[in-house]
């Protein structure tokens, strides 16, 4: 495996919503916060350095969320990155927090109106280039959730609009009510769940971003699949599982996190990974 300084070029771009190009490998920004995704990490300063490092191995989608902390990932990235330059910062809301493990779907009209608002503060932008919700309320019929986020994009304060954890039918809905341009769903080289809407996604020209992308599973067991092509390349089990990511669809955007600089540049020089049809084809089959 050849490394380069900015790996993740390597990876090729994805414009979403057909005007907003990003390189596809990206970077998440959950785990700079800390236990449970709760309160600040217990060192600042190496999570800023881990932002900033990620942007100069190439990365220019940075994706977060109001509850990761809450809040503390959105002010880590404003204080490493802003004003941001060319990075693309995605955020999500829909989701409270009430302690260390805790998630809460909050989908109310209201509610998400102050999420867009305060993440505007805390990020220092006017606009919010992506805006997902991160999950869909039951309790809240989505016209009225989606409603409220595109008077928000009509006033100007979204560029575009994603949704997370989602069926194929869900995002049907909600295209109704706005345009989507991203899917952050569960998917993995161990866990196909959501290979159906993977296709959609495909098919329609929307981004698709695998959260938990380096997981493999079974795969990782000693002796296994994985172990025999990471010889081949000198690449990690990790860098392998997001390498058949970027391969396995021009609309696959990768968003592996960590709050350490040397699993970072790990994971970026996965970008420069590059499969044989028979080592592709062998990892699909594993994991299926």
């Amino acid at each position: 495996m050849t490394t380069t300084t900015r790996p993740v070029r390597a990876g090729g771009t994805f414009a979403l919503g057909g005007d907003l190009p990003v390189h596809r490998l990206g970077y998440g920004a959950m785990r700079i916060t800390g236990e449970g995704i709760w309160g600040p990490p217990a060192d600042p300063e190496t999570a800023r350095a881990v932002l900033r490092r990620a942007v100069e191995l190439g990365v220019d989608f940075v994706d977060t969320a109001d509850s990761y902390g809450p809040y503390v990932s959105e002010d880590l990235i404003r204080e490493a990155l802003h004003p941001y330059d060319e990075v693309v910062v995605a955020t999500k809301g829909g989701l409270t927090r009430s302690g260390p493990g805790v998630w809460e779907q909050v989908g109310r009209p209201e509610y998400l109106r102050q999420c867009v608002e305060m993440s505007l503060r805390r990020l220092g932008v006017e606009r919010l280039d992506l805006w997902q919700l991160h999950r869909i309320d039951e309790q809240v019929p989505v016209e009225d959730s989606l409603g409220a986020v595109k008077e928000l994009q009509d006033a100007g304060k979204i560029r575009h609009v994603g949704l997370s954890e989602v069926t194929v039918a869900e995002i049907e809905q909600a295209r109704k009510i706005v345009d989507v341009v991203s899917v952050q769903n569960l998917y993995n080289l161990g866990n196909r769940q959501s290979e159906d809407v993977l296709d959609y996604c495909e098919r329609e020209g929307i981004g698709f971003i695998p959260w938990f992308p380096v997981a493999a599973g079974e795969l990782a067991r000693p002796g296994g699949i994985l172990d025999e092509i990471a010889s081949e390349h000198d690449a990690t089990h990790a860098q392998l599982a997001l390498a058949w990511l970027l391969r396995r669809s021009p609309v696959m955007l990768p968003i592996p996190g960590t709050g350490s600089v040397e699993h970072l540049e790990e994971n970026c020089a996965a970008a420069d990974v590059d499969l044989t049809d028979e080592e592709y084809d062998a990892l699909t089959a594993a994991g299926q």
